[in-house]
């Protein structure tokens, strides 16, 4: 029977491919986004910043910048959650990831936000929730909230192309 790994072992391995999947997207940096991880489960935050008001007479985030924090924290869900099988027990490999750099990123084929109330400035939180994911697509609901986790801000739902496998990752061989 193999030995069970150390769980510092586990977690860093874990945070090293979360660093590397977010690590190089740039809007992800300039927006400032990160990522809360407790096992599988990621929460986005987006951290408050002045240049993400869009209405200072009120003051409420910007509708792009709800909108993009919605997206990103959607297309990460979808890749964290097809790295997640490697990573726990298949091929994974933790210094050929860290030489190839981000995996292929789903495309967003429609997004959709629906606008509950105004986004304050403050932290803002998402989590999304992968409906359904096939090889070749796959449907996503996210919220984000503020203070109170049952009153989120923002919600939406998109559809995503899902990236197929390079030619030397087919299991197949075609």
């Amino acid at each position: 029977m193999k030995t069970p790994e150390p769980v510092q072992v586990i977690k860093e391995r874990r945070d090293m491919a979360l660093n590397a999947l977010v690590g190089g997207i740039n809007f992800v940096q300039f927006l400032g986004i990160r990522f809360d991880r407790r096992g599988d489960e990621l929460t986005a935050v987006l951290p408050y910043d002045q240049k993400l008001i869009g209405n200072p007479m009120l003051p409420a985030l910007h509708g792009g910048a709800t909108a993009g924090f919605l997206e990103v924290a959607a297309v990460v869900q979808l890749a964290w959650q097809e790295l997640w099988g490697q990573i726990e027990g298949g091929p994974f490999d933790p210094e050929r990831f860290a030489a190839e750099g981000r995996p292929r990123l789903p495309k967003t084929i429609d997004f959709s936000v629906d606008y509950l109330r105004a986004g304050l400035p403050r932290d803002a939180y998402a989590r999304a929730r992968v409906n359904r994911s096939g090889r070749r697509y796959a449907s996503v609901h996210v919220e984000a909230w503020q203070d109170n986790v049952n009153r989120p801000f923002a919600q939406a739902t998109g559809h995503f192309l899902m990236p197929q496998p390079k030619q030397d990752d087919d299991p197949s061989g075609g």
